[in-house]
């Protein structure tokens, strides 16, 4: 227990240390609210306009838009230059675990995107007459704290591609473009046709974005929900694995030579 406390107690210094440094760049996070927030924008403008898309349509979106905020992961602005400039050879002589600076980075940067995001999120609320009920809200918390870890872990992973190439921020747009187009934020999971709806609630984008947004909006059956539960759960299992396995492969092959 004393080992977690310790953990816990680096990583909200962490937290602190990075929220601190990131108050000056607030024009810059600004534009990130702007980037995460322009997607579920346009699928909310698009199908206000469809009536088969059902009365919670804008009250889902405003939900895809709380959760982009508050899960966006940008390791490829972070973790990735480290590994170009050498600067990870100073963290991995830390006596912490290397994950807790990316970790602590992540978690501060969405809090301050959630602080600057919230006169769009009211703006939007209020535009659409959106609605929730406490019970619904309450029930996707869970499915946003697991929601949160899996885009950190994807986009994790997906950064430690700058162990082998400098080409990080295609492999980890490309990532991007899947949780946009089947996670929930192009269009609902729920109006997608079969079998691309039932292929996407197999995969972990919507357990990423859509969701905890679907929970939150109270569309789901009780069975539903326990099935994206499991979803979720298995996903974070196989990508903690994942990311653990490019963490030991990238760490060997690399070499501060050149940084």
């Amino acid at each position: 227990m004393s080992k977690v406390r310790r953990l816990l107690r680096l990583l909200r210094l962490e937290i602190w240390r990075q929220f601190i440094g990131w108050s000056g760049a607030w024009w810059f996070l600004v534009t990130l609210v702007v980037g995460q927030s322009v997607a579920p924008l346009l699928g909310l403008l698009i199908w206000l306009e469809v009536p088969s898309a059902g009365p919670r349509i804008g009250s889902y979106y405003l939900a895809v838009i709380c959760v982009g905020l508050v899960t966006a992961s940008f390791e490829n602005h972070t973790f990735a230059q480290s590994i170009y400039s050498g600067g990870l050879a100073t963290a991995l002589l830390r006596p912490q675990p290397p994950v807790l600076g990316p970790l602590g980075e992540n978690l501060a940067i969405r809090l301050w995107m959630l602080l600057l995001g919230m006169p769009l999120i009211a703006a939007v609320g209020l535009s659409v007459g959106a609605s929730f009920s406490v019970p619904a809200v309450l029930a996707a918390v869970p499915a946003l704290v697991l929601a949160a870890v899996l885009r950190f872990l994807w986009v994790w992973t997906l950064a430690m591609a700058a162990f082998w190439t400098e080409r990080v921020h295609g492999v980890v747009a490309f990532g991007g473009v899947l949780i946009l187009l089947i996670g929930g934020s192009a269009a609902p999971i729920a109006l997608l046709p079969e079998p691309l709806r039932s292929i996407a609630q197999l995969l972990p984008f919507r357990s990423m974005l859509g969701f905890p947004a679907e929970l939150a909006t109270g569309t789901l059956t009780a069975a539903e929900a326990a099935t994206g539960y499991l979803v979720a759960l298995f996903w974070v299992g196989a990508l903690a694995c994942s990311a653990v396995g490019a963490w030991r492969l990238g760490i060997r092959r690399y070499s501060t030579v050149g940084a």
